[in-house]
């Protein structure tokens, strides 16, 4: 009950934060568990650029910091996690709402923490896709983050 919560604090401290608030994106959900966030960027004079698309760079900083977000949050205070590349390809103008979907699997925290435990591997980069999708799933941007880990 308290992590759910504590998760919809955070949903609230995301869209009232100055930075990401001047993005035009708007978190929609987060697990308790931190496993899944979902955001998403309506067509507004606020996110349209000159032709009348969304503008690339609200885009992009609508989805910007959710992968580290979510690796800090599962990972725990153990682990240091910072976004390290970033790659966005468009694949079609936005006209409409789009949407995105953050997801981490237990499979996949459990594979960063195994191999950070090996003895000669003192950081990891891991890759990380998310789609930008309007109302009927079409993809409009898909956006590649490089994160990287290591423990304290």
């Amino acid at each position: 009950m308290f992590d759910a919560f504590r998760s919809r604090l955070y949903r609230l401290g995301f869209n009232f934060f100055p930075a990401y608030r001047g993005t035009g994106g708007r978190v929609t959900y987060i697990a308790p568990d931190w496993q899944e966030i979902r955001v998403k960027l309506p067509h507004s004079w606020r996110t349209r650029n000159y032709v009348g698309t969304t503008f690339g760079g609200s885009m992009y900083a609508a989805v910007d910091p959710f992968y580290m977000m979510m690796l800090l949050k599962t990972l725990g205070d153990d682990y240091v996690v910072w976004d390290k590349e970033a790659e966005i390809r468009f694949e079609k103008p936005g006209r409409d709402t789009l949407y995105a979907t953050f997801t981490l699997s237990d499979e996949e925290i459990d594979a960063v923490k195994a191999e950070l435990a090996d003895e000669d591997t003192d950081a990891i980069d891991r890759h990380y896709t998310v789609e930008l999708v309007d109302d009927e799933g079409t993809v409009h941007a898909t956006v590649r983050k490089t994160v990287y880990v290591t423990t304290e």
